[in-house]
């Protein structure tokens, strides 16, 4: 009787669990590096776990990971009723980095009251000291866009700064930021790209800056915006569906939180990076026509591993040749040139899904440092794909998937114990049709409930 009260509980909470799920692939080592896929919670190989859970929606678009957690923003999601008004309140889904297991979410308030903005968190984000960000899409009839920190114990919004669009109000809809929200540690930035439904688009920049310690300001010597006038391909005069920008890390710590340069990511080309002047330096132009990105996905990030520096950006989105919603992870050339890159792999090798998401475009990335056992950097790098899926690989010389499966009977999530954890993994495999061989527990050459049963069973004796 205990064993069938356990199962039914676990079978009940099993599509919150990510874990024990990974990508299943095994790739090359490159230049002494290894990639391995920690898990991953999407269509291909999660099942109804993904697409029953509530971060699987057209309104969660964007993601981010600090400090050991994933941070999935969903706008207008729960209805709040408030007297005799209904609120379509954003929530923050969270998500531990180290296996994927949930964490209770975070219903966003604003003064006091449930925030629902219309696509209110359409950007979520961190910037270089541990502030998690949220800004909504705004379009040409707002002249403002503001930017919230959030409180990620309690869900209260701050208003940091609204970025005025000056005299060139148009649609934006993804922001990036640089340096320290509060300005307490150092200075920021924060920019973000008008962008259009339609062909040819517009060319404006918004920006805004504040030094350590100071008030906000225009970006641009003083100005909010500035129109770009060189682009790549020179046919082009604008930028169209929902542009990414992502701002570089400046060589010396002078210059490391500035944006000087930065890349945008446009629906009709691949990433170009531009400099503060708004000036081209550098494009896929000369770069090998077989690492040019499909279908017009939008974003990229670059990181830094044993003083090389990758760049990681959208290979496809769901409606690329073979599989979608993947990204290429390649070495930049001599002087960090896109067209000297080498590429070392494209993750998940068998894609995250590929459903259409009604056009969002935009794939998030995000990176953390560490160091293994032996002293070696490693890197933990996040990918996500609005209503397609997520993953965490880490990338390093010495890195181990880890999962699934260790050497101890019964032990699936590979980490050394077993417990419910174990079952919530096995139950997550026989979901997702997996039949790898840690599922197999009781060695039979199937992956079913008996399997289940044995794992309580373990855990009961």
């Amino acid at each position: 009787m205990k064993k069938s009260i356990l199962l039914i509980a676990m079978v009940a909470v099993a599509a919150l669990s990510a874990l024990a799920v990974t990508d299943g692939q095994t790739y090359p080592e490159v230049n002494g590096i290894k990639i391995v896929n920690q898990w991953i919670f999407d269509r291909v190989h999660s099942g109804t776990a993904y697409t029953s859970n509530d971060i699987c929606n057209q309104r969660a678009r964007t993601a981010t990971m600090d400090q050991g957690i994933i941070y999935v923003a969903r706008s207008e999601e729960r209805a709040v009723i408030i007297g005799t008004d209904t609120i379509s309140q954003s929530v923050i889904h969270r998500f531990k980095a180290a296996d994927g297991s949930q964490l209770p979410d975070l219903p966003l308030t604003l003064d006091g009251a449930p925030y629902g903005r219309f696509l209110g968190v359409a950007s979520i984000g961190k910037d270089d000291f541990h502030h998690i960000w949220v800004a909504p899409m705004t379009s040409t009839v707002q002249q403002y866009v503001p930017v919230y920190q959030v409180d990620v114990e309690t869900g209260e919004l701050t208003l940091i700064v609204e970025l005025d669009k000056g005299d060139a109000p148009q649609r934006t809809d993804y922001l990036d930021v640089v340096g320290d929200l509060t300005r307490e540690q150092a200075e920021c930035n924060i920019m973000t790209v008008s962008g259009s439904t339609a062909d040819p688009g517009f060319p404006t920049l918004y920006r805004m800056h504040a030094d350590q310690g100071g008030d906000w300001e225009g970006g641009f010597d003083g100005d909010p915006y500035m129109d770009i006038i060189n682009f790549y391909p020179e046919t082009k005069t604008g930028f169209s569906l929902a542009p990414v920008i992502k701002m570089i890390e400046g060589p010396d710590e002078d210059s490391r939180y500035s944006g000087e340069m930065f890349y945008i990511d446009c629906f009709d080309t691949a990433p170009v990076v531009y400099d503060f002047s708004g000036s081209v330096i550098d494009s896929f132009e000369d770069v090998d026509p077989a690492l040019w990105p499909q279908s017009t996905p939008n974003g990229c990030i670059e990181f830094k591993l044993e003083d090389k520096v990758f760049f990681v950006y959208v290979n496809a989105d769901m409606n690329g040749n073979g599989h979608g919603c993947q990204a290429n992870i390649c070495e930049l050339g001599d002087a960090q040139s896109l067209a000297g890159m080498t590429k070392y792999w494209k993750i998940p090798a068998d894609s995250l899904g590929k459903v259409n998401d009604s056009g969002l475009r935009v794939h998030c990335f995000s990176v953390e440092y560490g160091v293994d056992s032996e002293g070696y950097e490693e890197v933990t790098l996040f990918t996500f794909k609005a209503y397609n899926g997520m993953a965490v690989y880490k990338i390093g010389r010495n890195v181990d998937a880890g999962q699934p499966g260790g050497g101890l009977p019964g032990d699936v999530n590979g980490d050394d114990e077993v417990n419910i954890a174990d079952v919530n993994a096995l139950i997550d495999l026989i979901l997702a049709g997996r039949t790898t061989d840690p599922a197999d527990v009781n060695h039979d050459g199937e992956v079913n409930i008996a399997d289940v049963n044995a794992v309580i069973d373990l855990i009961l004796k």
